[in-house]
């Protein structure tokens, strides 16, 4: 049961300093963090979560990577559901949480987008849906390498909790103005569900693409990876 519920927390740490970096500080007027403080901030929930929490359950925060952990061979079938319905509770908390400090500003409006992932008109800048599919299960795949490579026991170790804090970093770098950078379900479903509307419409995408990224990158680290 601690397993679960250090993914609830870490998944909350993840998604409210993420969002809670884009929502309440990308743009604050003059000191704003812009496109390059958000990412670190991702980046920075990782990191510190994966030293806080990876020794209780392998700090996933993310049901793509579960997936993928599980397709890559490093995660039992029987635990998957309770750690992406638990990581699930983690976002939407995050979420609500989140919301009820943004909401305590004059002029707040949760149509701006509220840190949504989105394609289109909901783009930041405007790109398809098919751009927002491709890039979500391209980066997608690329954090599995990263993760399943860092963690392998051939890797050097206590490092692997700095290689996928700024992996992500660099993901949302890359990322952001084309689909707010999602690769993870549940940061998605954190904000989208306060959101509703056109966040809930296109949310299909931000589960789709990265469990897809997720199961290619588990089956090209198991190639790349195996000892034979």
């Amino acid at each position: 049961m601690k397993k679960y519920v250090a993914e609830i927390f870490g998944t909350f740490w993840l998604v409210f300093g993420g969002c809670g970096s884009a929502v309440l500080s990308a743009a604050f007027p003059e000191v704003g963090i812009g496109l390059l403080g958000v990412s670190l901030a991702f980046g920075l929930t990782v990191l510190t979560m994966a030293y806080a929490i990876g020794h209780i359950s392998g700090c996933h925060l993310n049901p793509a990577v579960s997936i993928g952990l599980w397709a890559g061979g490093r995660f039992p079938a029987n635990q998957l559901v309770p750690y992406i319905l638990a990581q699930m509770i983690g976002g939407v908390l995050a979420g609500g949480v989140l919301y009820l400090i943004a909401s305590g500003k004059a002029g707040f409006d949760l149509s701006a987008g509220f840190a949504s992932n989105g394609y289109g008109a909901h783009s930041p800048g405007g790109y398809s849906m098919m751009a927002a599919l491709i890039t979500e299960i391209v980066l997608t795949m690329m954090f599995l390498l990263v993760i399943l490579g860092s963690t392998d026991e051939r890797a050097p170790q206590g490092m692997a909790p700095i290689a996928i804090g700024l992996c992500l970093t660099l993901i949302h770098l890359i990322s952001i103005p084309v689909t707010n950078t999602s690769v993870n379900p549940a940061r998605s479903l954190g904000v989208a569900l306060y959101v509703g509307d056109w966040a809930l419409a296109q949310l299909w995408l931000f589960w789709a693409a990265p469990i897809t990224g997720g199961l290619l990158g588990a089956g090209i680290y198991r190639y790349l990876g195996s000892k034979d």
